[in-house]
């Protein structure tokens, strides 16, 4: 396997250059340490390696939870059977979700990384943005508007979301298996915003430019779906 510590060398006080040029310390991806990927188990420098071949670089959620190589199986493996299932959300909506509970929750990492997501699935450069700042004013329907009435309410009133809330989904034309997802992608997100808080995990500057323009969004948007 392709050695992966030049993508990021790690030691204490070590700098590299983002995209930018500007030089940025190591230790601004997370205020814990961070493992050297070529240390890790083989399972999850399999999985950096996927995920840095797939979009030229390294979130950095990947190395900040590597430093628990449990808690990362853990973590990918439900994000895999949550975000990857196949229903009846799109790949869009999954990441609306993710980026208006994670922007309630003030979450920098994940709005940015996931608001990239979306404006590439959407192939929308500007929802990204408009989700994270007012999905109500967002250019959303009434089924998208209803889906994240309903992940907010989770999000951030847990306690008062109940039987009425889901009626009003299913009228809005989602079927159970639907709500059961947009609960399991709201509660995910609850933990990884939570964690990403305690690390202070710092977002990768790449996120801050994908999908940014029209013509780029749809292409990188083919990249990522094999299109």
């Amino acid at each position: 396997m392709e050695q992966l510590h030049h993508l990021y060398p790690l030691n204490s006080g070590e700098h590299w250059r983002g995209p930018t040029g500007r030089s940025m310390a190591k230790a601004s991806i997370s205020r814990f340490s961070v493992p050297d990927p070529d240390e890790l188990p083989a399972d999850l420098r399999e999985r950096i390696q996927a995920v840095s071949e797939k979009t030229g670089f390294v979130p950095n959620v990947f190395l900040a939870l590597a430093r628990r190589p449990d808690e990362f199986r853990a973590f990918f493996a439900y994000y895999d059977a949550v975000m990857l299932r196949e229903g009846g959300l799109s790949k869009a909506e999954k990441e609306m979700i993710v980026v208006a509970t994670s922007a309630a929750n003030q979450c920098p990492y994940c709005v940015v990384a996931h608001g990239a997501l979306l404006r590439l699935f959407s192939k929308n450069p500007l929802l990204g943005d408009q989700v994270a700042v007012n999905y109500r004013s967002a250019d959303l329907d009434r089924r998208q508007r209803a889906m994240l009435d309903a992940a907010l309410k989770l999000a951030t009133a847990p306690q008062s979301f109940g039987e009425n809330d889901i009626q009003t989904l299913l009228a809005c034309g989602f079927t159970k298996e639907d709500v059961w997802d947009i609960g399991a992608i709201t509660s995910l997100f609850a933990l990884s915003n939570r964690m990403a808080h305690l690390t202070d995990m710092r977002p990768n500057e790449e996120f801050y430019a994908l999908g940014r323009i029209r013509e780029a969004c749809t292409n990188a948007s083919r990249r990522r779906t094999g299109s």
